[in-house]
């Protein structure tokens, strides 16, 4: 398995016998491999050529096989670096994240940033723009806005407004967007004295904010793969490229990662189409506090390095959502 990893060639028992200290006569290496392929755990490419990884190969090395790997204290070192002058605004930093996750893992990387509906609410600020029409603006913990118009059929002064700002903000600060129900904001209208017609216009705001099809998903580093001789065939590059040009696509291809616990590896044919069969994708989620969760995945060749880029995907999470957490204390 390492040495494929290393050199992307198919290995024979000479290459085994000459290269490793393994005590045995390559025919026996060549009876042990015969075994191996025909239990389905490598394949030969050729009939004259050695041996290469099946999906359930890799798989048996990732789960039962392979040794936790410690990131590189250099790599270690760039992840604090980088997010000591990471951004506080959410945009920017989920795309230093995917940018500096594509650098460390030399493969393509996305960052899935935390749905706003898993996010808790910050503040409100309904504004006064002329007679019977407001702007409600929705901002989240992660300083995520949301802005949008209501009309009215009924009377309500800039006054009003503010006042009903300054009592939603006091009740509901704190709570998940998602768990804001429109019993809690009529109990506060009545509780200011205003036309129940407001509190209509604050829920419409509250469910927009908290829509959970509005997903920021950023991607770096697909020119790392023109350096792996898997995606030469720029037929097969060119397949991966449209589902990472599609955030849809994109997305459901780590949705069922989404809200786990811990490092998932996805090999081959286990990511569910053909275009990508010959990739293998590493997902860590990452929090914000108890709240927000978002997701990092990289995407490479099967024959990727599974013990470094995991530890270097975990490392990042864990990082991201501290810087997270500590934007949102902020």
């Amino acid at each position: 398995m390492y040495e494929y990893i290393n050199t992307a060639e198919p290995v024979g028992s000479v290459t085994l016998t000459q290269k490793y200290n393994l005590g045995v006569s390559s025919a026996t290496i060549r009876n042990e491999m015969a075994e191996l392929e025909a239990g389905g755990y490598l394949v030969q490419p050729h009939t004259s050529s050695g041996r290469v990884p099946s999906d359930a190969g890799y798989r048996t090395y990732v789960d039962d096989l392979m040794s936790p790997e410690a990131l590189r204290s250099e790599d270690q070192q760039r992840i604090r670096d980088e997010f000591r002058a990471a951004s506080r605004d959410l945009d920017e930093v989920i795309e230093q994240t995917t940018r500096l996750l594509g650098q460390l893992s030399r493969s393509l990387a996305f960052v899935v940033a935390p749905a706003r509906s898993t996010q808790t609410f910050r503040h409100i600020q309904l504004i006064w723009l002329a007679e019977r029409t407001g702007l409600a603006v929705v901002v989240t913990s992660l300083g995520t806005p949301t802005q949008s118009v209501f009309e009215l059929s009924v009377d309500a002064t800039a006054d009003d407004l503010t006042q009903l700002s300054n009592a939603l903000n006091k009740m509901l600060g704190g709570r998940a967007l998602a768990s804001i129900a429109r019993k809690d904001i009529d109990a506060i209208v009545a509780g200011v004295g205003l036309p129940s017609e407001l509190g209509t216009a604050v829920m419409a705001a509250f469910t927009e904010a908290a829509d959970p099809s509005d997903l920021l998903i950023a991607a770096a580093g697909a020119q790392n793969l023109l350096d792996q001789p898997e995606f030469h065939d720029l037929r097969k590059l060119r397949s991966i490229l449209r589902i990472v040009e599609e955030q849809k696509r994109l997305y459901e291809l780590v949705a069922d990662s989404m809200g786990t616990n811990g490092t998932q590896v996805r090999i081959g044919h286990e990511l569910g189409s053909d275009e990508i069969a010959e990739c293998s994708l590493v997902t860590v989620p990452y929090r914000s506090g108890e709240g927000a969760v978002g997701l990092l995945a990289i995407l490479g060749p099967r024959r990727m390095p599974y013990g470094r880029l995991m530890a270097i995907a975990g490392s990042t999470a864990d990082s991201l959502g501290a810087h997270l957490h500590d934007v949102e204390l902020r």
